[in-house]
């Protein structure tokens, strides 16, 4: 199980601006500290806390933060509008478009998604398997 995960970031305040874009809707809370940004999951009374996190942060050694080259991290949303609205605002939060939010003829008939660049160059993809959404084949 992954735990959490972490991209580095040269602007804190430009990441923050994308990711809050997006994040929040779906259901991560943003913790701050002069380390950079954690977004977490709200952990119910009853259960241990719900994972993955995700952080921002400015490199431990110093260099200049980079994407990695076939790196990707994908978050859920809860249907195929939740896809579009999510990918148009981290568009206008500053991110880049890696891919129009649609069905890829290679994936599932129910796998909707759509691709980002974060400001730093981190792709990102936010997709939808909801059952209770038309596939790409009806």
């Amino acid at each position: 199980m992954i735990a959490y995960v972490t991209v580095g970031a040269d602007d804190i305040a430009r990441a923050k601006r994308f990711y809050s874009a997006l994040l929040p809707a779906l259901n991560y809370e943003l913790t701050e500290s002069p380390e950079g940004l954690s977004y977490v999951l709200p952990r119910q009374s009853d259960q241990s806390a719900p994972l993955p996190d995700f952080y921002v942060k400015p490199t431990f050694d110093g260099a200049p933060a980079s994407a990695g080259n076939g790196a990707m991290i994908a978050f859920e949303a809860g249907g195929q509008q939740q896809v579009r609205d999510l990918h148009s605002a981290a568009l206008a939060a500053g991110g880049t478009d890696a891919g129009q939010p649609g069905f890829r003829a290679s994936y599932g008939p129910r796998f909707y998604v759509g691709y980002l660049r974060d400001p730093q160059g981190n792709k990102i993809a936010l997709f939808s398997s909801n059952p209770d959404e038309p596939g790409r084949d009806g």
